[in-house]
């Protein structure tokens, strides 16, 4: 809430309410992301309509933004389609991954303990996620990038968040194919930052090396029994 004096009196301005179209979009994000991976499967305005109470304009908006971000594609008269996920897919993206990485690295980590302090910060807020597994992601994303933007390479910057958009839908069902996983991220998280702290850029390049090999087995798991429930809980109502 904000107070304006205007002649001796104040005003008080409620602020904005949030806009539809950017409720729709986090609610639709969501339930993209937490759809089964290895299914395809079409979204329509009327559904999202009616599942967020919301007009078809803010959804057609939501929409628009969503297949900017490559989390789906729209078909003229039929809907928002939703592309499976295939083992090809999770393959190239971690390959790209690797090799986008360990080139940052190896310069993040000459900036020592300016970087590692703001990744340190991450590292907790990313701790006390274990419960929103949507938001868990979202907090590693913010990991990774951070290191990648300190290289200083706007071009693979950019190249890199295009990667990552493939990679949400598969790295919440990686922490989904195993109880220990979120720990095992976290754990190897903090040894990336212990490695940029030493200012040692093979060491760095090791430490991601080590922590995306183990998101590409992970990704390679079985969904976890309880991911269906777990999954939907975490979403909210489906259509």
């Amino acid at each position: 809430m904000t107070r304006l004096q205007d002649s001796g009196h104040f005003a008080i301005i409620e602020p904005p309410a949030e806009a539809a179209q950017d409720v729709v979009y986090r609610w639709l994000k969501q339930h993209v992301l937490t759809l089964p991976r290895h299914e395809a499967t079409f979204v329509t305005e009327a559904e999202v309509c009616r599942a967020t109470g919301t007009s078809r304009t803010p959804v057609r908006e939501a929409l628009l933004r969503l297949e900017s971000d490559g989390l789906l594609r729209i078909v003229p008269k039929k809907g928002a389609y939703v592309a499976a996920i295939t083992e090809a897919d999770v393959e190239s993206v971690m390959q790209a991954r690797g090799l986008v990485e360990d080139w940052c690295v190896r310069r993040a980590a000459l900036l020592g303990e300016s970087l590692a302090a703001e990744l340190d910060r991450l590292v907790s807020r990313q701790a006390e996620l274990e419960q929103s597994p949507v938001t868990f992601i979202e907090c590693d994303r913010e990991f990774h990038r951070t290191i990648v933007r300190s290289a200083g390479n706007p071009i693979l910057a950019d190249f890199y968040e295009t990667l990552r958009d493939r990679q949400l839908r598969m790295g919440l069902h990686a922490i989904a194919a195993s109880e220990e996983r979120i720990r095992i991220v976290l754990a190897e998280h903090a040894a990336i930052v212990e490695a940029i702290r030493s200012g040692d850029p093979e060491r760095a390049a090791g430490s991601i090396a080590v922590h995306l090999t183990n998101t590409l087995l992970a990704m390679r798991m079985p969904i976890a029994a309880g991911w269906v429930r777990s999954a939907a809980d975490s979403r909210g109502s489906r259509f």
